[in-house]
């Protein structure tokens, strides 16, 4: 399998184009406000070199459309216009592919669950919170579902339930993970691994939003299980109480660690958190 190179943090660029994420809804505020700039961020990483774009459905759910007053007609068409906007910007670079996020329920809390895993549903309420998401971006036109930053035991197995409920439906899984060897829940990644392996709609499994220092262990971990998919943040840390990013992550720094990612069994690789095209054009230029 040929490596293939994803985006990079589609908040990072957002911002970077003058974009106030500062809301519950993140970037998915912006199909609302402004899908045009969306579009031009997926467009900057296509020419960056990436070769897939992942959709600004991440922090999209129906309650938190809800609490902002729409009703679930607008949610709908809003999840669907992010494919839409991937896929345009796609077809201008000439190809690749569009990779529908399907966040964690811990994004809805914007409590900063989806680094723990510590959520107040168990995992038959995990089905139902994801479920109607998740039939409209799989019955969409993307080519997959990139389940990402998915923290806790209770959640894969969740969403083992939903890919079983669409059979015809190709996805990734990537888990945020505390350290080298555990999901932020505390749960050894071969473990959570372990449900997907072996079932023929699962691409890769791996971890993103995680530090890019803890890569090669859990690249080692999933190695012979399936294709392994890592995109981690720049190396910055969130500090929750300023809300704000300290530290500072080189791009050409982090092209050279994509290599050493690649080397030890990486397929898919890309950026996360505060990543920008610049990352993904070291990537791309660091990749054998």
């Amino acid at each position: 399998m040929s490596t293939l190179v994803l985006d990079g943090g589609l908040s990072t660029q957002l911002e970077a184009l003058g974009a106030d994420l500062g809301d519950e809804l993140w970037s998915a505020r912006l199909l609302l406000e402004d899908p045009a700039l969306i579009r031009s961020a997926h467009a900057a990483y296509f020419a960056a070199g990436a070769d897939v774009a992942t959709t600004a459905s991440y922090q999209a759910s129906f309650p938190g459309f809800a609490r902002k007053g729409l009703d679930v007609a607008r949610a709908e068409r809003l999840m669907r216009l992010s494919v839409e906007l991937a896929a345009q910007a796609r077809d201008e670079a000439g190809g690749g592919l569009v990779a529908a996020s399907i966040g964690p329920y811990g994004a809805c809390l914007a409590n900063g669950a989806e680094y723990t895993g510590d959520y107040d549903l168990d995992e038959d309420g995990l089905v139902a919170w994801h479920r109607p998401r998740w039939e409209i971006l799989a019955s969409s036109e993307a080519d997959l579902l990139a389940c990402e930053t998915i923290p806790s035991y209770p959640e894969a197995r969740a969403l083992v339930r939903l890919l079983a409920e669409t059979p015809s439906v190709k996805v990734w899984v990537s888990f945020s993970c505390r350290d080298a060897a555990h999901l932020s829940d505390g749960t050894p990644i071969t473990e959570a691994a372990a449900l997907f392996t072996g079932d023929s709609q699962v691409v890769a499994v791996g971890a993103n939003c995680t530090a890019p220092r803890h890569i090669p262990g859990l690249i080692a971990s999933l190695t012979g299980m399936l294709p392994v998919v890592v995109y981690p943040n720049s190396g910055e840390t969130w500090d929750a109480g300023r809300r704000r990013w300290r530290g500072a992550a080189d791009p050409v720094e982090y092209g050279q660690a994509a290599k050493e990612w690649q080397a030890v069994g990486a397929s898919l690789i890309g950026g996360c958190c505060r990543t920008t095209p610049e990352h993904i054009r070291q990537i791309r230029a660091h990749l054998s």
